[in-house]
């Protein structure tokens, strides 16, 4: 017990320690925007940049050009979806182990629920270790999703969807203990496969509404936001002694970013409880209990008090994702998920194993 302890230890301080040097690679600005006129409120260009590394390359088109998931993406969901307003109903706690001829890593992370048909939504480095599961080049990855008060093992999840692109920039580095990036794309689709206990899967899963829409910065800045998580601060302290409790923090946001498309890709969010290692994949809630952001990296604590955050933005998932597959966000979870999953993998895991391949050769 005491040797699986010490390695629950490494995983969650290299886990800290990844949100921490993402946030010493985050530029920080002044404010220099100016209030948009009434036909612009939802682009600013004067929105402070951060550095892109997808802005002038081209993206990898593999889902664009694969007929089977073009026409999966066209089937629609049947039935309105209902919401909560409450993001502790829809939280998960994500909880992976890595295990390789040399170590076995663990990490935890937050996702949520977007649809009632059980579609999370979380980090593209918290989902990459279900895409591991896809080979065993680098080790053997598996993953439960955790819920509830305290966390206990709920369900199975499949990989629904995780940027290309973030795979192809993020391939040399994908087993790496303390990786490094910006937020940029970093976000993937999940959806409920199976149950770990004996309840049967909800017939509904609790769902929270996302706001697509690009945000009006002027309107944006200070305005009242909730965090929610499963910050992992007390289970680093006490060695893995201690439950995993959901979390939810009032903050505000004070500062929007772009990644040079001139709409708000990324939110500084001032410190709060939330703002610790296992938080990244929660959402960022406004007052009407839509998501507007994800949580992706720590923030700038100097500037914006301890615990804070940076989050990317719905919108620019929304926008982002509809680059690489031709469809919105609500477009990929609705439909047959178990086919569309199914699709993802066959079309994804050989582009995916290339780059492992290519990048272990070297």
């Amino acid at each position: 017990m005491h040797y699986i302890t010490d390695f629950l230890l490494a995983g969650l301080i290299a886990y800290i320690s990844f949100t921490n040097q993402v946030a010493d690679g985050i530029i920080a600005f002044f404010d220099t925007t100016t209030n948009p006129a009434p036909t612009e409120i939802a682009r600013e260009s004067t929105l402070p940049k951060l550095p892109s590394l997808f802005g002038n390359r081209s993206l990898p088109d593999i889902l664009l050009k694969s007929a089977e998931y073009q026409k999966a993406a066209v089937v629609t969901a049947t039935g309105a979806q209902t919401y909560v307003t409450d993001p502790l109903l829809a939280l998960v706690n994500i909880y992976c182990t890595f295990t390789t001829v040399d170590s076995i890593r663990t990490t935890t992370g937050t996702g949520f629920f977007i649809n009632n048909d059980g579609v999370i939504l979380t980090n593209a480095h918290v989902a990459q270790y279900l895409l591991l599961e896809t080979t065993d080049l680098l080790g053997e990855a598996d993953c439960i999703i955790r819920q509830g008060n305290p966390a206990s093992a709920k369900y199975r999840a499949e990989l629904l969807y995780i940027p290309p692109a973030w795979v192809e920039e993020n391939a040399s580095v994908i087993d790496a203990a303390q990786p490094t990036g910006t937020g940029e794309r970093d976000y993937a689709l999940l959806y409920v496969s199976g149950s770990l206990t004996s309840e049967p899967l909800p017939a509904r899963f609790p769902t929270l509404a996302l706001a697509t829409r690009e945000l009006a910065p002027a309107a944006t800045r200070e305005s009242t936001v909730v965090a929610a998580g499963y910050p992992a601060t007390l289970l680093i302290e006490r060695g893995g002694a201690t439950p995993l409790l959901p979390r939810e923090a009032k903050t505000s946001v004070s500062e929007l970013f772009t990644f040079g498309s001139n709409f708000a890709d990324v939110l500084a969010i001032r410190g709060s409880s939330i703002g610790a290692a296992g938080s990244s994949g929660g959402p960022i809630v406004n007052d009407r209990g839509e998501a507007i952001g994800v949580i992706v990296t720590r923030g700038n604590d100097a500037q914006d008090g301890i615990g804070s955050l940076r989050a990317i933005t719905m919108a620019h998932i929304n926008r982002t994702i509809t680059e690489e597959t031709g469809y919105s966000l609500v477009q990929n979870v609705s439909g047959n998920l178990l086919s569309r999953s199914l699709i993802f993998k066959e079309t994804l895991s050989p582009f995916l194993v290339a780059l492992l391949a290519t990048e272990l050769a070297n």
